[in-house]
């Protein structure tokens, strides 16, 4: 009996408003839109109250609004109201929490990358050749060759991240891709792939697996003209240590966003190797 009086009872606007932590303005403009009227008003004065009895609707009201729903569809919503139809709204609007959920998740991911970027500028010796661990990636990746210009590639770039769903350009890293039989060519511009490296892809078919393992990881700094420089210094690094190259190099910018000048702009190098122990018959065997 106490609970039914309690349901029953009118609580004016600014109470109504606090136990909702609402401003009272936000009730008012409801009721002259129609969306949520009062239980009762004060012919007099124009007092508006409420009861408790309508808190679940107006709960439900300021849920969607958080979520973006606008107005014509609740109201629409208020009038056809049931289980089935706040069903389907739900559903609706958990997908698209799911995938601004995604979306914040892939632009956090790409914010660790850029500082971890940062960190390697900061405190590495840029100069170094170093042999490091990786884990497997999938990539995304556009065919090119020596007559793709600037401009094409661009183009293949936008329809692969639109076909992709990606939403902006700094969801993803990007980089380009160099057969390692190029490099043992000689020939250091032959460049057959553009990559792009997107979080937490749904699906792998079709994607390109960039292989976990040993890499040996360089820097480049300055013109790009000089980089077949630094590639013959990384043959000849993985040759007095042991190490065949394989695969593909994969090469990214490192600080575009704050490179004002090319003589500034870092390349970073990265190249699948095997070791003599990996290529070792016996060892295998062991």
């Amino acid at each position: 009996m106490e609970n039914a009086d309690k349901k029953e009872k009118l609580l004016t606007i600014g109470q109504f408003a606090a136990l909702h932590g609402i401003n009272k303005k936000t009730l008012m403009w409801y009721d002259e839109i129609g969306l949520f009227k009062p239980a009762a008003a004060n012919p007099e004065n124009g007092y508006r109250y409420y009861s408790y009895r309508q808190s679940p609707l107006l709960e439900t009201i300021l849920l969607l609004r958080e979520l973006n729903v606008s107005l014509p569809e609740i109201q629409e919503f208020i009038k056809m109201r049931s289980a089935e139809s706040l069903k389907n709204l739900l559903e609706e609007k958990i997908k698209d929490l799911d995938a601004q959920l995604l979306h914040l998740q892939a632009i956090r991911k790409n914010l660790c990358a850029q500082h971890q970027n940062m960190v390697t500028l900061l405190t590495m010796d840029l100069s170094e050749l170093t042999v490091i661990e990786k884990e497997e990636r999938c990539l995304v990746t556009v065919d090119i060759d020596e007559d793709t210009t600037f401009e094409k590639e661009v183009e293949l770039i936008t329809a692969e991240t639109a076909r992709c769903r990606l939403g902006r350009l700094h969801d993803a890293s990007y980089g380009s891709m160099l057969p390692v039989e190029s490099l043992q060519e000689g020939s250091f511009d032959s460049y057959t792939k553009l990559f792009i490296e997107i979080p937490f892809l749904t699906q792998k078919y079709g994607l390109h697996i960039q292989p976990g393992g040993t890499y040996i990881r360089a820097f480049h700094k300055g013109d790009l003209s000089a980089l077949p420089e630094k590639y013959r210094e990384i043959l000849a690094y993985a040759k007095a240590r042991g190490l065949t190259l394989t695969g593909y190099s994969y090469e990214k910018g490192l600080n575009e966003t704050v490179a004002e000048r090319i003589e500034d702009y870092i390349v970073q190098i990265e190249i699948p190797v095997l070791t003599s122990a990996a290529q070792s018959p016996s060892s295998a065997a062991r």
